[in-house]
């Protein structure tokens, strides 16, 4: 049994499934990465953790400080996990078509949630955006993570590996695949 030191090192190793039927013509092994099973249930858990390891490193977010992002819940719930671990403070900024049950998921793990008006521009100043924009520019010691613009986000996709070649940055397959054997596989870095 592998034994994790906090949540954020289970993210990403989720279960590797081997695709069998639709599969059954490809020379190959295709295996299906589960991201639904990370400890915030999505995918974005990884880009979430990546975006604040990245803030961190370059200096725009600081011990104690506040992260702020205008989500719809599941990019807040994997911020949410990376700020329990790191001792951040996090304000979840939603608009107020978001279910209450994501709402009170969100305020469960620590965090602030602000709802905003979703009939709005985002321009507007009422609107999830704007809202959380302004925030980072009221609270000290805050970072306005803005995942839609966020380069860190940008870096964290998709990669297709063919074969027993590595292409990309991340070693996750790798170190799950352990072998030698010709695969195909899709793997989030």
């Amino acid at each position: 049994m592998r034994v994790f030191n906090n949540v954020l090192d289970t993210i990403g190793n989720t279960p590797l499934i081997k695709i069998n039927k639709l599969a059954k013509e490809v020379p190959a092994l295709v295996l299906a990465k589960v991201e639904t099973t990370n400890p915030g249930n999505s995918v974005k858990d990884r880009m979430a953790v990546k975006m604040i390891e990245d803030a961190e490193k370059a200096g725009l977010i600081k011990p104690g400080g506040t992260v702020i992002e205008g989500t719809s819940g599941n990019t807040g719930m994997g911020l949410a996990l990376a700020c329990i671990i790191k001792g951040y403070k996090l304000i979840c900024v939603l608009n107020d078509k978001q279910s209450k049950e994501k709402m009170d998921i969100l305020r469960a793990v620590g965090a602030e949630v602000v709802v905003c008006p979703t009939a709005v521009e985002p321009s507007d100043p009422r609107s999830y955006y704007s809202v959380s924009r302004r925030l980072a520019t009221e609270i000290p010691n805050s970072w306005y993570v803005n995942q839609y613009d966020n380069l860190s986000n940008r870096t964290n996709k998709l990669v297709l590996r063919f074969g027993n070649k590595r292409r990309g940055k991340s070693p996750i397959l790798w170190w799950e695949l352990e072998q030698e054997e010709p695969f195909l596989g899709l793997e989030n870095i």
